[in-house]
């Protein structure tokens, strides 16, 4: 089974809220009335509590964010890089503003004419090309994705995500505020 973006993500915090409790030694106790336990840090018990929302989707972003204002540090994989090819400038601009007018991405550049090389219906193939970085939210990675094959002038685009594992809080606070809340 292929782990969509978002579903790492709670995978990851799933992995991080167990790790936690097994440091406190508080075994199958799985609900949000953790923060009420006897935990000797109220910073370790905000960040328990947002472990616990971030595993259901709709308070991933509330978590997140609560996460990075009490500990002043980042929650991994909230964020990612999506790298587009495109042929040309024009059509990596096009694509681009519409992904920029629909708050899909909190920025993009553009980076023209990357030399490139890859196989294609068995031949070796050079060209040169045009890289987007496309950086973004994890969970709009997919509505990203979706759109840009829907309008890009290849058959088979390049569309690699990369999750943000570490980066500047305030500029993943930026991002936040860029991109609305799905």
């Amino acid at each position: 089974m292929e782990m969509t973006g978002e579903w790492r993500c709670h995978w990851r915090a799933h992995r991080e809220l167990e790790r936690e409790l097994e440091a406190l030694s508080i075994h199958g106790f799985h609900s949000l009335t953790l923060a009420s336990h006897n935990v000797k840090s109220s910073r370790r018990r905000v960040k328990l509590v947002v472990l616990c929302a971030s595993m259901y989707p709709g308070l991933w972003s509330v978590g997140v964010q609560l996460h990075a204002a009490v500990t002043g540090s980042y929650l991994p994989g909230h964020h990612s890089v999506l790298l587009v090819n495109c042929p040309n400038e024009q059509a990596a601009k096009d694509i681009g503003r519409v992904i920029m007018e629909r708050k899909m991405a909190a920025s993009i550049n553009i980076l023209s004419k990357t030399s490139t090389m890859y196989y294609w219906k068995g031949e070796v193939q050079d060209a040169t090309e045009i890289l987007m970085l496309v950086k973004t939210k994890t969970s709009r990675i997919q509505k990203i994705m979706e759109y840009v094959r829907s309008v890009h002038p290849y058959e088979n685009p390049e569309l690699l995500s990369f999750l943000v594992e570490e980066g500047s809080v305030a500029y993943m606070k930026w991002m936040d505020e860029a991109i609305p809340d799905d």
